[in-house]
């Protein structure tokens, strides 16, 4: 039933971000949208760094506090974690403000990107405080806060960015792709207002200060800190690693033979509009992962291996039967998308290639919720991790031979290893 909630509103809101996607296009151009997805390595680091951790930590403590009946633990979780979020967010924040013309220049290459980290880093707090009330109530199966909230944090980022386009237009003429940054910081403050409005009474619980208070709040914090360094320092290597494949792709096809704009253009079409058309559908995979951690850790909890074994297995079959309906659709309909919709012949050819991943991608973010949901954190980021080094090797071994195809080949190799090894462990384990 959670799962269905959050695939209803994913679903609304990737229809949303589907338009979205095509008013960026031919408002920004692709070599804009190139520009614009340069900056979101930085944000996811900063993001991994203030709140993934903490939110995946949260969710499954409240979880557990929940199935033990200790709602006190689980309340004291969730203030602990939001408070502890939001001032690393902070910190982040006054670090990119500092920093930015040094990462725009020295790691991103393109001095172009300043203006918009500085923009991008107002988003941090709110999603912070976004990020760790959606895995409270995720922990404790609840799917109102954290469908709804999504909903109205892609409203307001769409809406945001029209109105902002449009008075630009009117102004001087001329619009530039920092306007989707500030519709993203626009999204994450909407998103971060209602889910505070959504929990305030449980954000304004008045208890005594007293020892056992204190007591309580530092037991939460250890651990928190337990499940969450782990998660943490797994998701910034990985976005480390993310990172230099993002930084690297425009650099190889550089060296294929590209000017450094079509290289740019060829990034965008493959990151804000080839790679959107494929993800779509797993607004339904998307969902049930998210809802297999805290159900994973309930059930673990609980002992039950015979419900996890059946639940494991009608999850896998409809996420593969899902990703192998996707293929021979994008297969189909790749001409339609690419040149139709969003104007732009290179897209389908990625649409058609990026096709064969769907099985594998759509299934492999479930596996790894499962695995972090049993407590397997470090068996999934090396997963991750390896299977983030093939895609690493496809950019620094293929492109400069063969352009993006050498590329989606190791993207393609790379989700085909992150299943086996996931199949692999869960079969041992479970």
């Amino acid at each position: 039933k959670g799962a269905f909630v959050l695939t209803l509103v994913g679903l609304i809101s990737r229809v949303i971000g589907f338009f979205f996607r095509i008013f960026l296009s031919r408002s920004f151009g692709t070599e804009g949208i190139g520009i614009y997805h340069l900056i979101f390595p930085a944000y996811a680091l900063c993001i991994s760094l203030s709140a993934a951790g903490i939110e995946t930590a949260l969710s499954r403590l409240t979880a557990r506090y929940a199935s033990l009946g200790r709602p006190d633990l689980s309340r004291a979780s969730f203030q602990t974690a939001l408070f502890l979020s939001t001032v690393l967010s902070l910190l982040c924040m006054v670090c990119i403000q500092i920093f930015a013309q040094d990462i725009a220049v020295f790691l991103l290459n393109d001095s172009r990107c300043e203006p918009l980290l500085k923009v991008m880093s107002y988003a941090l707090p709110f999603a912070s405080v976004h990020s760790c009330i959606c895995g409270y109530s995720l922990g404790l199966k609840q799917t109102k806060i954290p469908g709804i909230s999504q909903l109205v944090e892609q409203c307001a980022r769409v809406l945001g960015v029209y109105l902002l386009y449009t008075a630009a237009m009117k102004e001087t003429g001329s619009a530039g792709i920092i306007l989707a940054v500030c519709g993203l910081v626009l999204g994450e403050i909407a998103g971060a207002f209602y889910s505070i409005f959504a929990v305030r009474r449980i954000l304004y619980t008045k208890s005594t200060l007293s020892r056992r208070t204190i007591s309580l709040y530092l037991e939460c914090l250890r651990d928190i800190l337990k499940h969450a360094v782990p998660v943490t320092a797994n998701r910034i290597s990985l976005n480390l690693l993310q990172s230099v494949e993002v930084v690297s792709i425009p650099r190889s096809l550089m060296l294929y033979g590209f000017t450094r704009s079509s290289a740019l253009s060829h990034y965008g079409i493959l990151n804000g509009i080839a790679m959107p058309c494929i993800l779509f559908p797993s607004a339904i995979t998307n969902s049930i992962s998210m809802m297999m951690l805290p159900t994973v850790a309930e059930i673990q909890a609980a002992s039950q291996n015979r419900t996890l074994r059946q639940l494991i297995r009608k999850v896998s079959g409809s996420c593969l039967v899902l990703g192998f309906l996707c293929t021979l659709g994008f297969l189909v309909f790749a001409d339609f998308l690419g040149a139709a919709v969003f104007h732009s012949p290179e897209a389908a050819s990625y649409i058609r290639v990026l096709a064969f991943i769907c099985p594998f991608l759509y299934t492999n973010s479930t596996y790894i919720s499962i695995l972090n949901g049993l407590g397997h954190t470090n068996m999934a980021f090396l997963i991750n991790f390896t299977g983030l080094c093939i895609r690493i090797a496809g950019v620094f071994l293929l492109i400069p031979q063969t352009g993006m195809s050498g590329y989606l080949t190791g993207l393609l190799a790379s989700q085909i290893f992150v299943f086996a090894a996931a199949v692999r462990v869960l079969v041992r384990t479970v």
